[in-house]
């Protein structure tokens, strides 16, 4: 695993969403995005989050409605764009638990540190804690040290190379998503797109109690593959 955040940014403007994703990938985050609340929605059941970049004006439910919504069950940091500047807009927004407001146009400089604001302060113990030496997701552990896979009391499960080369990928960047061409790349799988599904789909039936359905290794649409932590 990693102390690089992971960012969902949600935005309906498609060009302003791939100009911000690419900023902020290239400023050291990681980066997911969406286009609606409902998109939004589907990436925060199946991944982790540091922190949300959320547009004000969505079709559908608002940014500030989503914020609400969000708020009732979970305390994840929310930035909220809007090209709107009136005070009681700001007020509304602030009202319903964002984190912070910014006002469109901005300099991407701004939104730079103003998401590192709100991660120095949510996230005291990221920069000194260090990545942890066993990654925890269902009823496994995968220890990052002796790359070693239990499950329940201590049962090893045997990995081939291939399988273990793609878990040791995934966890190291954790709760992110990761295209295949890139899985590809770092677990030295050969071949196209395909081989990397096939290695998914091997390494699913060893970790999924029903592989058509995975809860800890996910499909995320358009992004690539994701293992997702937590019990």
């Amino acid at each position: 695993m990693s102390d690089v955040a992971h960012l969902l940014v949600v935005d309906d403007d498609e060009r302003l969403l791939a100009l911000l994703q690419r900023f902020l990938t290239r400023s050291g985050h990681m980066v997911s995005v969406a286009l609606d609340a409902e998109a939004a929605k589907q990436k925060l059941a199946g991944l982790d989050f540091d922190l949300v970049v959320l547009d004000v004006m969505l079709p559908g439910q608002s940014g500030i409605e989503l914020t609400t919504e969000l708020r009732r069950t979970r305390d994840l940091p929310i930035l909220l764009l809007t090209a709107k500047g009136e005070g009681r807009d700001r007020i509304a927004g602030l009202e319903a638990g964002a984190d912070d407001y910014l006002v469109k146009p901005f300099e991407p400089r701004e939104l730079l540190l103003r998401i590192a604001t709100i991660l120095r302060r949510t996230r005291p113990q990221a920069a000194a804690a260090g990545p942890p030496q066993v990654l925890r997701f269902g009823p496994f552990n995968f220890d990052l040290a002796s790359l070693e896979l239990t499950r329940g009391e201590g049962d090893v499960v045997h990995l081939t190379s291939g399988e273990l080369a793609l878990l040791r990928t995934l966890a190291e960047r954790a709760g992110a998503p990761i295209s295949r061409a890139e899985l590809g790349d770092l677990s030295n799988i050969k071949g196209n797109d395909r081989a990397v599904d096939v290695q998914v789909l091997r390494l699913r039936r060893k970790l999924e109690d029903d592989p058509s359905q995975p809860r800890h290794l996910l499909t995320v649409r358009g992004e690539g593959y994701a293992l997702r932590t937590g019990r």
